[in-house]
């Protein structure tokens, strides 16, 4: 049997749920899959536009497979994009967003940052990731300017949740209070640790988790 999405409407009805019995102090949303999904979420934060939105636009795999139809593409630029406090691309995703090829110089990334400010979010933090070199540059896009944040490129195996994660802890560093640089650079920091001790695990054949949780053991 094959795997099938969530109803929008039930997606849809645990928002209303989660909205009416708690005090929410920030919204991540990633892999969406099906356009009604996307317009279920956006019909529902248009109702809460105080709350700050982490989009991490989830839409190529690590093979390479697109993972959107070009319907619900284009409903993530034209629904979520423009609500988003920030979206979180990595360099094949952005490149995605704008139907053109992946990013291979610093002045290219930031040139597509700041196209894709023009779809309406208020910043914009392309994940490097995916380059080459012995650092790791994510470059935060605001209209203010372009913040480039390095970290060392670690060599492992186990990098599976690492976009997903990175955006769960800004958007965990925005509900604590903190502003957009600082929760960023914090997550980084934590990500960074996360996946250097990731060896530590050995977990199937594949690319295994980060650790997320190695401060504590």
């Amino acid at each position: 049997s094959g795997i099938h999405a969530v109803p929008a409407e039930f997606v849809r009805a645990q928002m209303d749920a989660v909205f009416d019995d708690l005090a929410i102090g920030a919204i991540k949303i990633g892999m969406l899959g099906e356009g009604a999904t996307i317009e279920a979420i956006a019909s529902g934060l248009a109702q809460r536009a105080a709350v700050p939105v982490v989009l991490d636009p989830v839409m190529v795999a690590t093979s390479g497979d697109r993972l959107l139809e070009p319907a619900a593409v284009e409903a993530l630029r034209t629904r979520l994009i423009p609500i988003a406090a920030v979206i979180t691309p990595n360099l094949p995703e952005a490149a995605a967003l704008l139907d053109e090829g992946v990013a291979s110089s610093a002045a290219a990334i930031e040139d597509q940052g700041r196209r894709l400010l023009e779809l309406g979010c208020a910043a914009v933090l392309i994940k490097g990731g995916h380059g080459a070199g012995s650092e790791s540059v994510d470059y935060l896009i605001r209209p203010s300017g372009t913040l480039a944040l390095p970290a060392p490129r670690i060599a492992t195996r186990n990098t599976h949740g690492t976009g997903c994660s990175l955006s769960s802890a800004i958007a965990a560093g925005i509900a604590k209070g903190e502003d957009l640089a600082t929760a960023i650079q914090n997550a980084k920091a934590w990500i960074s640790a996360a996946i250097a001790a990731a060896d530590r695990f050995s977990v199937g054949h594949g690319h295994g988790p980060i650790h997320h949780f190695h401060r504590y053991y």
